[in-house]
């Protein structure tokens, strides 16, 4: 709700305007309490009065757009599609996609798309591709004839991160130091993926190896719940890298993680790109 500016009572009123939703709705006051006026009280104030729901209106709300009016920095080309409030800087081509709130800087071309609730700095391309993760870059395999987003689809993320010690830690995801979770498993979700990841030395008090020491490592696998079938293969490495490791891991519940390990006293730096390949049944 907004405030409305100041508005005198008119002559011969004890009510006038005080708030409007984000649909444009009215709520007046009488000084104290917040009214909803009649249609004698809406009209004479210059709104609009909706004889079918009662309501009072500055404009009319175009459902058939579905756009918050403060989502001004967003462009739709296409019928049917969606961006849901407080979402800014979108760009949707295509028909019948959505972008649910509170997102930001995304991109959607296709159909039948939807980019999750707060993520940004996403793109979808296909149909029936479902956007969960901050950076992420899906492709939308069709769902299998349209039985549901996100049912069939591949996608790239990339994750971030340092170590100091020889513990498993796990990356953030697009570089977001309150976010490591990648998915949250299901009884009816598969991920395979394919990880290459590079870390680095950058210091530390260990007399082993020195800075710029490095290693190139990919992990495969396939995720069902808590169950990983993985490999891990040294793709190069350089100096002292014994134990430097990488793998998918879980939490105390089933919310799937991406984790490296480095060596005691040495502080390292990491960089994962993550492509995963889901399935839905």
């Amino acid at each position: 709700m907004s405030k409305i500016p100041i508005i005198p009572f008119l002559r011969g009123f004890d009510v006038k305007p005080l708030l409007t939703s984000l649909t444009g709705v009215v709520t007046f006051t009488d000084g104290t309490n917040e009214i909803i006026p009649n249609q004698l009280q809406c009209e004479a104030y210059g709104y609009t009065y909706n004889e079918v729901d009662g309501t009072c209106s500055i404009f009319s709300y175009n459902t058939s757009l579905n756009r918050s009016f403060i989502n001004e920095s967003n462009k739709l080309e296409g019928t049917g599609n969606t961006t849901e409030t407080g979402t800014n800087n979108t760009y949707i081509i295509g028909e019948n996609n959505t972008v649910k709130g509170f997102s930001r800087n995304n991109i959607i071309v296709g159909n039948q798309n939807e980019i999750a609730n707060g993520v940004n700095n996403a793109s979808v391309f296909g149909n029936y591709g479902l956007a969960e993760r901050d950076g992420e870059v899906v492709i939308g395999g069709g769902g299998f004839s349209g039985a549901g987003k996100g049912y069939a689809q591949s996608s790239t993320i990339t994750l971030t991160g340092t170590t100091t010690n020889g513990s498993a830690t796990n990356l953030f995801v697009n570089g977001d130091s309150s976010t490591t979770i990648i998915a949250r498993s299901s009884t009816s979700s598969f991920q395979g993926f394919e990880a290459t990841v590079i870390g680095v030395r950058t210091g530390g008090s260990a007399t082993s190896g020195a800075v710029n020491d490095r290693i190139c490592l990919r992990v495969t696998g396939l995720v069902f719940l808590k169950a990983v079938d993985q490999s891990s293969t040294d793709l190069g490495k350089f100096g002292t890298t014994g134990g430097w490791a990488a793998e998918m891991a879980f939490s105390g519940t089933n919310d799937m993680q991406f984790a490296v390990t480095g060596a005691a006293n040495m502080n390292l730096s990491w960089s994962c790109t993550l492509n995963l390949y889901e399935l839905k049944i």
